[in-house]
């Protein structure tokens, strides 16, 4: 009997075929969110032309779910800017795109997406602009797209190779200043003082998680994502580390100081304890008011509305919090190699671009190191 189950009801099989059904209880964060995300991409695969599901299969080992539904969206925008533009492609409709038509167009063709991409309409209807970085990753997606089949010799010409890419211009890294970092977390801890009735109320309630994820955010450089995803298990008090899941799937033991770790313990030991979750958010660190894990969006609109009140000049984000740690960290310790370990940087290059070039008390210093006459 092809039958098999397990006292936790893990796994049964189907008596009469190979097929797992899956009855676990619950399924951690980034298990659930991977599901989903494959989910919504095959959704998305439906709106594309039949052969780009051949291009989506072959970069999966080497991309996450939620960047092929990125390039997934990119991609889309090319086939109705052909539609929609293109007087060749003017009557067609996605189904009726085969791969030869990506080795029809011209440099010239591929100019004109890029431009278009400046300002166009969407399915909706809306007006959609993009940035010097949103036009990039748009270029960047069609690239890999069409290098897929020019490399695989399905394609004899590949245009995108001939058509420079959009320049990107470095823009000066937001971050909290010392002072800055004390004043957002003093006012969170004693934003309450002026509030009353279902204000204060809402601040009491929220004011310990909210302390204690900013203070996470700002002692360890983790990004939202990882945030959001932490189990009240991944916590390690003995140890003053959380395990966290990084791009990739790769998890790692972040260590934290003593400031996070009496954030973290208020928290826990208080709002966290006297919160039921509802079912499927037990394990979950971050509840919500709604005593669901939080969001990612959640903890972006927390942030933001307490550096509002703080840095009304600065426009801070969570990852703004992990730009944070990391230039603190590179001006205590100069080591740009422990700077992108930490902060989980597959390349150090990446890390050099953010926080090497930002040692404003270095250059200060340059500034009187060279004397062009002697007194």
């Amino acid at each position: 009997m092809n039958q098999s189950s397990s006292a936790n009801g893990k796994k049964i099989s189907s008596p009469d075929s190979s097929e797992v059904f899956d009855t676990s209880p619950s399924k951690t964060y980034h298990e659930q969110a991977y599901i989903d995300q494959t989910l919504r991409l095959r959704e998305i695969l439906k709106t594309l032309p039949a052969f780009a599901k051949d291009y989506f299969r072959a970069v999966e080992p080497t991309t996450s779910a939620r960047t092929r539904i990125s390039y997934a969206y990119d991609i889309r925008v090319f086939f109705h800017f052909l539609m929609e533009v293109n007087p060749h492609y003017k009557n067609y409709t996605i189904d009726q795109f085969t791969v030869q038509d990506l080795e029809r167009l011209d440099p010239v063709d591929i100019e004109e997406y890029q431009e278009y991409l400046k300002v166009y309409k969407n399915e909706e209807d809306r007006q959609i602009t993009n940035t010097e970085k949103g036009l990039s990753r748009k270029m960047s997606a069609l690239r890999s797209f069409y290098g897929y089949y020019f490399k695989r010799q399905i394609i004899s010409k590949n245009p995108t190779l001939l058509v420079d890419m959009p320049k990107l211009h470095e823009k000066a890294i937001i971050r909290l200043d010392t002072d800055e970092i004390a004043m957002l977390l003093d006012y969170v801890e004693h934003g309450g003082e002026n509030l009353t009735g279902q204000r204060l109320a809402y601040y009491e309630k929220t004011k310990n998680r909210d302390l204690a994820i900013l203070t996470l955010l700002l002692g360890t450089g983790i990004r939202v994502s990882e945030c959001v995803g932490l189990d009240v298990q991944d916590v390690d008090f003995k140890n003053n580390g959380i395990k966290v899941t990084r791009k990739g799937g790769n998890e790692m033991v972040v260590y934290f100081g003593e400031e996070v770790e009496h954030a973290l313990k208020t928290y826990l030991y208080t709002t966290r304890k006297s919160t039921v979750p509802l079912s499927g958010h037990e394990n979950a660190l971050f509840l919500s008011t709604q005593r669901k894990r939080m969001g990612v969006q959640a903890v972006e609109n927390m942030v933001k509305k307490y550096a509002r009140e703080v840095t009304p000049n600065k426009k801070i984000t969570p990852h703004k919090l992990r730009s944070t740690y990391g230039t603190a960290l590179y001006k205590e310790t100069g080591d740009i190699y422990l700077v992108a370990d930490v902060l989980g940087h597959k390349d150090v290059n990446t890390t050099k671009k953010h926080y090497a070039a930002i040692d404003e008390n270095r250059r200060r210093r340059a500034a009187g190191a060279v004397k062009l006459r002697e007194v």
